[in-house]
């Protein structure tokens, strides 16, 4: 459980606070919340955070922030998610078990986040997977993601990976550039009617589907972004247009995942997206970043995440949404000022 100590309040001094000062654990966040107990839970982190991450304290002070008289979510601080490129986000003193890191592009500086327990991550994505699509050995898992394989540090390949494990499915794993090999296993596929689910960064999908045509209406195709200079941007209604028809399916999924976040919000088709119960959106007025309500119909995307226990909870993104009257949101693009990171939505 969160510590219910009160914030620090040090003025212009902070105290290192080590792990061993740490008074919560993972065990209470991964399952559903009513409204207001996402609030308590919210604001326990929040001052867990305040008291406990230097940088995200130094960030609150600067803002002139009471973090005692922080009672609602729209009074909460959200740190800048350029501070993960810039500085080491985390929450207690402790020695990362992993480092992610964000693809970027060259010459631009990667996003690190440095992850005190894998587990937590994993917990996750898991229970994250299992909230919308069940349990993943329900599945065979292909994975078309070659310029995250050709680094280290992507948490998206870790979580293929692990999915496809929970699976064990025989006929999982991970394609780079055969997409002749990738092409006769779909049709294998099919013919045996398993369920099935394609992970695929976006140039490498359009690629594939340039190739080789393909009717396969069950198959889940998860479209995860990043052209990487690759190929023109494009519209992600054309884009997913093209998947669509060259997989033979009704909807593309998407995955709202990036190295900074923990945990993931998916898309069921439409660019809409669902955030699973221990993770929300809020939308920030573009020319006041400090404005986040939580019934604004448009803006640019904070995120609340509560797995990210030991670096921040509370982002504040560069993507642009759109909310819908089912509460769903619409990824629009990004602020014109923001770099283009490799693993962003695509620009519209």
């Amino acid at each position: 459980m969160l510590s219910e100590e009160k914030p620090l309040n040090q003025g212009s001094s902070w105290i290192v606070k080590s792990d061993n000062d740490k008074k919560m654990t993972t065990s209470s966040i991964f399952h559903s919340y009513t409204e207001q107990e996402f609030i308590r839970q919210a604001i326990k982190l929040f001052r867990f955070q305040y008291c406990h991450n230097k940088i995200y304290w130094e960030y609150c002070n600067r803002l002139k922030i009471k973090a005692e008289k922080v009672e609602k979510l729209e009074e909460i601080p959200f740190l800048p998610i350029s501070f993960f490129k810039t500085h080491q986000v985390m929450t207690t003193v402790f020695k990362p078990e992993i480092i992610f890191s964000s693809s970027g592009t060259t010459g631009m500086i990667s996003s690190k986040h440095y992850v005190k327990t894998l587990k937590i991550y994993e917990d996750s994505f898991i229970k994250g997977f299992d909230f919308f699509y069940g349990n993943p050995d329900q599945y065979a898992f292909l994975a078309l993601l070659p310029n995250y394989l050709e680094r280290e540090g992507s948490s998206l390949i870790l979580m293929v990976e692990k999915l496809m494990n929970l699976s064990c499915h025989r006929h999982s794993g991970f394609y780079l550039y055969d997409h002749q090999a990738l092409f006769a296993k779909l049709q294998e596929l099919k013919s045996v009617h398993v369920k099935t689910i394609l992970f695929g960064v976006s140039f490498a999908l359009l690629d594939f589907v340039e190739a080789y045509q393909l009717h396969f209406p069950e198959l889940i195709v998860f479209e995860t972004g990043g052209m990487k200079g690759r190929r023109k941007e494009m519209v992600k209604e054309e884009l997913h247009q093209y998947l669509k028809e060259g997989f033979g399916v009704a909807h593309i999924h998407s995955e709202y995942g990036m190295c900074e976040l923990l945990s993931q919000a998916y898309s069921s088709g439409n660019n809409l997206f669902v955030t699973p119960p221990w993770m929300k959106f809020l939308l920030r007025d573009e020319k006041d970043p400090l404005s986040v309500t939580t019934d604004a119909k448009s803006g640019v995307i904070n995120v609340i995440d509560f797995a990210n226990l030991y670096s921040c909870s509370f982002i504040a993104t560069e993507d642009l949404g759109r909310r819908g009257p089912d509460g769903k949101i619409e990824i629009l693009g990004r602020l014109d000022s923001a770099e283009i990171r490799g693993c962003n939505l695509l620009i519209m």
